[in-house]
């Protein structure tokens, strides 16, 4: 007798058919929620060529460069311009003056990055110690559009200073420094990092005097989101002692504004370039307190919440950009892991081994049917033949089953439970 002691192909397959469906299945439903991959080409607003916004977009470009990420860097004239490409959806990502902000919720803010004091230069022989003394002068406030105006148009419109009593001119940086120094213009109004060269030059030009807000902490309290700030005495050059004396300035902050559809991985490495670039110390705040999530122009986002207060994702610490992105966007797929497929292969074995022995229990409801055939006081001939024949029947189609070898057993007794009918039967015939 020839026993099949292969595995059963077909079983194995009747099993794992559906099985691999309802994991696929599991995998399909699972995927719709892995997010996209980042996207290599995204935009940043910044502003003036000339200027520290865009000075500091093209260091933020550098750093994405590194992880195959293009930052395409837009001149604009200002954070109001900014802002409105975000809201377009022109650009990704912007550089925004605070006190400027739409309240809009589709924008969120990675943090403020570092104060930009409102510098006022005037010609020095003029006596301004407020800013209603400036009425009737030649002043520059920047183009229309841009931040630098819309807050000088604020701070002059509080101390009653507008265009009926005043020659506003509404110019770029550059072309206010000329003309300050032409004699064209009496005074100008600049919101910007105090390394600009701009402000630089002016602060090193002995014609012109840097305007002190006396009355810092009162605009303070009506415009909250300008801080008061101190160019202490000498530290723009202790050789020469400039400035000469303590001058108190009011400045907002910086903020690096993001749409609120922005990947997080892209936002990571934003708050990455932030922390490397603005992290030190400047001339008014103390290592470490810059990118902040105070002062901010928009609602700060979730993820520089947590960067600002944990640092970068674990995966991110330690791993190439992509390859953690990767792993990152993946981790969901774990989900049918942990609720079908660990289930799944506890219930395959028993189900593998139910259906091997139902192939060898099936017989028995037929040997079940000869034995009691064969249980009678006398047997013919014609009926020892066909119950003889029923067995020789049944012992054939037994032997042709495929069975491993863990299910042997189950086999091997059918076959000894057959012989012992065939005994039986035998016997009873012999006997008539």
């Amino acid at each position: 007798m020839n026993i099949k002691r292969k595995p059963s192909y077909f079983e194995l397959i009747l099993i794992l058919l559906p099985t691999l469906a309802i994991i696929y299945a599991g995998f399909w439903g699972a995927y719709q929620f892995v997010s996209p991959a980042p996207p290599r080409n995204i935009a940043i607003s910044s502003g003036n060529a000339h200027g520290s916004y865009y000075s500091f977009a093209q260091k933020y470009q550098k750093e994405l460069a590194i992880h195959d990420i293009h930052l395409k860097v837009i001149e604009s004239k200002g954070s109001r311009e900014n802002i409105q490409r975000l809201l377009d959806k022109k650009v990704d990502i912007a550089l925004v003056q605070g006190g400027t902000a739409y309240a809009d919720e589709d924008l969120v803010s990675l943090g403020s990055l570092y104060y930009e004091p409102i510098s006022i230069f005037y010609k020095k022989g003029l006596n301004l110690t407020r800013l209603n003394h400036f009425s009737g002068l030649k002043i520059s406030i920047n183009v229309i559009g841009s931040g630098t105006h819309m807050l000088a148009s604020q701070l002059f419109a509080i101390n009653h200073v507008n265009s009926q009593n005043t020659q506003f001119r509404y110019l770029p940086p550059e072309e206010s420094l000329r003309l300050l120094k032409s004699g064209e213009l009496d005074a100008a109004f600049f919101v910007s990092s105090v390394y600009s060269p701009v402000i630089q030059e002016l602060l090193q030009n002995k014609s012109f005097k840097l305007f002190n807000f006396e009355r810092a902490d009162a605009y303070n309290q009506v415009l909250p989101f300008l801080s008061k700030v101190v160019l202490h005495e000498g530290i723009i050059d202790f050789k020469n002692n400039i400035p000469k004396k303590p001058i108190t300035l009011l400045a907002p902050t910086a903020n690096l504004v993001a749409r609120d559809d922005l990947h997080k991985s892209l936002l990571i490495l934003f708050l990455q370039a932030m922390e490397k670039h603005h992290g030190e110390n400047d001339l008014f705040s103390k290592p470490g307190f810059f990118p902040s999530d105070k002062l901010t122009a928009y609602p700060i986002s979730d993820v520089a919440k947590r960067f600002i207060e944990v640092g970068p994702p674990f995966l991110m610490k330690y791993l190439p950009f992509w390859v953690a992105t990767f792993i990152d966007r993946m981790i969901v797929l774990l989900l049918p892991f942990l609720l079908l497929l660990l289930p799944l292969f506890k219930i395959l074995p028993p189900v593998y081994r139910w259906r091997i022995r139902s192939k060898v229990y099936k017989w028995y409801e037929e040997l079940q049917y000869v034995d009691d055939q064969a249980q009678v006081d006398s047997i013919s001939q014609t009926e020892y033949e066909r119950l003889n024949s029923e067995l020789e029947r049944i012992t054939s189609e037994v032997s042709k089953l495929h069975t491993p070898l863990s299910n042997a057993d189950q086999l091997y007794n059918l076959l000894l439970h057959i012989d012992l009918i065939k005994k039986i039967l035998k016997s009873k015939f012999d006997a008539e």
